[in-house]
């Protein structure tokens, strides 16, 4: 059905501009739900690691297992999501995700043997796999395009928010229970999240693209018309149908010419945000300020809260910077901010400098990180592919983020100790990150397009003129 062709009561514009952006704001939050999800997941084996590595007498490779293993599900969730997100739609994905993870919390908090903990946490890593790439795309196709930075920043927000909790809730369950108990409920707290997730998703529209292409346009116009006004609906539904006309949905169009151009940036990016190295040593922050003279479990862990507290503001700033200075400038300038951040890190380790010097190096990093690669290559990801093979270009991406982040958190631990069995010090693997950092700066710079403002439509339509 043509949007000529729909017949549809809606409100007037002057009535319907303020709250069309309440309505997208209210979804795009309640979306962000599963990148708190994401981010409490992952990060919550940090404040448990210390305890795990006493409970279960972990060596270096035994903690790198312990730390890394939902990152092979994190890596197997985008195999089953975008195919999923395609064929079921961005919501029931999303609620399928939501149970995995579920079990997995569960699951990781009754485990006395460490081969049970591991898989459950891999179970638990498929569940983040799938929101990783379905909450930013959901967050994408519902956004209008003045705005869509802004709001897929808003999941990097609830990411670093779901991290800065459970260490809180770490710290916090560390003076309520002893060690061998208070690991347990670290993750098994999990599930409050989770069932609030469920219930939440029941009510939330269907993405108004994926109606479009599965031709259900007069539910697509309903959503941009709530979310945007009549007039805006029609002329953005139009090229939605022009768009779906002109396209097909072979798995091999994501290879196509053009479009594989686009898939190689969102790949590159995906493994670039995790090789620079910041993201991948946020794994372990207790563990490097157990390393920096902060060796008791509660200092270590409080140091981790005060981290993400910071991680959580910077943020906030990027949200705000996102659809003002544009994708590009953000990857530049943060690009140049890790190789500072991380060369400083190495320095302090190399002199031995111990106590707050460790934690302003390191923050520097988290900043410039969190400005940059952190939200602006799920931006990205979520923006540069045509609708109709959007989740599965997307779970190509991820696919290749996640396997990036599983070697890099997998080996950590054994390299550091390599680099501190060899040369006395660790400093050498934060030099090594701030190389890869340089490539980072060379490769945007060169090859990142600009998205800002730009539709979904007109970015698609793009990359049929390379």
């Amino acid at each position: 059905m043509k949007p000529s062709q729909v017949d549809h009561t809606l409100a007037t514009p002057e009535s319907q501009g303020q709250a069309g952006r309440f309505y997208v704001y209210a979804i795009s939050f309640g979306a962000a739900v599963g990148g708190f999800l994401f981010g409490y997941d992952l990060a919550v084996v940090g404040g448990a690691q210390l305890l795990l590595e006493k409970y279960f007498s972990l060596d270096a490779s035994g903690l790198g297992w312990a730390t890394s293993s939902a990152l092979l599900g994190c890596a197997a969730g985008p195999l089953v999501a975008g195919f999923m997100a395609d064929r079921l739609g961005r919501k029931n994905t999303l609620i399928a995700g939501s149970l995995l993870l579920g079990v997995s919390a569960i699951g990781t908090s009754l485990p006395e043997d460490i081969s049970t903990y591991n898989l459950f946490r891999i179970v638990g890593g498929v569940g983040v796999g799938i929101a990783s790439i379905v909450s930013p795309m959901y967050i994408a196709e519902i956004a209008p395009a003045r705005v869509r930075g802004a709001l897929i920043t808003i999941n990097q927000v609830a990411i670093v928010l779901g991290c800065l909790v459970s260490y809180i809730v770490a710290q916090g369950l560390l003076g309520l229970f002893s060690h061998d108990v208070a690991w347990r409920w670290m993750f098994g707290l999990e599930c409050v999240p989770i069932l609030f997730f469920v219930i939440y998703l029941l009510f939330v529209p269907r993405s108004p693209r994926w109606l479009a292409e599965n031709g259900r346009s007069e539910e697509a116009l309903t959503v941009l018309t709530r979310i945007q006004g009549r007039e805006a609906a029609l002329r953005e539904l139009d090229g939605m149908e022009r768009l779906r006309d002109e396209e097909t949905a072979r798995f091999t169009d994501v290879f196509r010419p053009g479009v594989r151009f686009a898939l190689l940036i969102a790949v590159t990016l995906a493994v670039l945000q995790q090789w620079t190295g910041v993201s991948v040593l946020s794994s372990y922050l207790p563990k490097i300020y157990q390393a920096a003279g902060y060796e008791r479990i509660s200092d270590a862990v409080w140091l981790s809260v005060v981290t993400y507290i910071f991680n959580l503001a910077v943020t906030v700033v990027a949200l705000w910077l996102v659809d003002r200075t544009g994708r590009r400038p953000l990857l530049l300038v943060g690009s140049a901010g890790m190789v500072l951040g991380l060369l400083c890190l190495g320095l302090v380790f190399f002199l031995n400098v111990r106590g707050i010097a460790v934690l302003l190096a390191m923050l520097i990093a988290q900043a410039a990180f969190l400005v940059s690669l952190a939200p602006v290559t799920w931006i990205i990801m979520s923006e540069i592919f045509p609708t109709r093979i959007r989740g599965r270009a997307m779970g190509i991406a991820a696919l290749s983020l996640w396997i990036a982040c599983f070697l890099g958190v997998r080996y950590i631990p054994v390299l550091m100790e390599v680099f501190e069995a060899r040369f006395g010090t660790p400093a050498g693997v934060f030099w090594v990150f701030a190389g890869v950092c340089v490539f980072s700066y060379w490769f945007c710079w060169k090859w990142v397009p600009e998205t800002k403002g730009r539709t979904l439509e007109e970015i698609a339509a793009s990359w049929r003129q390379e």
